[in-house]
């Protein structure tokens, strides 16, 4: 069946933001829906669009950079993609950018975040000290609920910074048992925050650099292979054995 990718990237602000995954997931069937898209869907007694989120976002995280893939079974220009999205848009959640991804690719893979965190002026002087200490120490094991051994807060974090009155730091997924942002404010001694009305927001998902299938690199590989020997031997690449 010939279908085409879309990758779109949006926001989820204001009240939405305090909806699971879950019900983002059904959510986003409804908005794609009332589009009128020509979504491509799963098989069976009850088919469901087909969407790809590399990355949940726990609940009460606003975010500007999420990202989304969906599969349609018609070519649309973007530009009319776009219109049908922002005419039939939820309050709190925007298209931000939208482009088309090659069949070949394979799916989207997380490599980090970025969250911000407006912190009040009184916090601030004590904000620098922590940051300063976990920044000097080699490691910060802390436990998390439910996991058998303590993890190093520090393995996956970087960019961690106090400036114009917000906390920002990024955390790399390729990281085994990588922190969580709520796992960091509290570290920084910062996590009540959240509950005094700071809103803490994902501003950047960055992917892993785009790669291919593994049947479309054994193909591509197995070809080249073919080519080099032809190039030896004066022949032609078998292509279409």
């Amino acid at each position: 069946m010939i279908y085409f990718r879309v990758r779109l990237r949006f926001r989820k602000r204001d009240d939405i933001r305090w909806i699971s995954h879950h019900d983002l997931v059904r959510t986003f069937e409804r908005w794609l829906r009332r589009a009128g898209l020509p979504l491509r869907r799963s098989e069976g007694f009850h088919p469901k669009p087909k969407l790809s989120f590399p990355s949940a976002l726990a609940l009460g995280i606003a975010a500007l950079d999420e990202v989304l893939e969906f599969e349609l079974t018609e070519p649309l220009d973007l530009a009319e993609l776009r219109q049908r999205l922002d005419r039939t848009a939820l309050p709190g959640l925007e298209a931000a950018e939208i482009l088309t991804v090659s069949r070949a690719d394979a799916k989207p893979q997380l490599q980090r975040v970025t969250y911000e965190l407006p912190i009040p002026p009184a916090n601030g002087p004590r904000l620098v000290e922590q940051i300063a200490q976990l920044q000097a120490a080699s490691a910060y094991w802390f436990q998390r609920a439910g996991a058998d051994e303590p993890a190093d807060l520090k393995a996956g974090l970087d960019q961690l910074e106090f400036c114009d009155g917000k906390l920002r730091f990024s955390l790399a997924a390729s990281q085994p048992r990588c922190a969580r942002p709520r796992e960091v404010l509290a570290a920084l001694g910062v996590a009540q925050l959240e509950s005094e009305g700071c809103c803490l927001t994902r501003t950047r998902v960055e992917l892993a650099a785009r790669s291919h299938n593994s049947n479309e690199e054994r193909n591509k590989s197995h070809e080249e292979g073919n080519v080099d020997q032809c190039v030896a031997t004066g022949g032609m690449p078998d292509r279409d054995r």
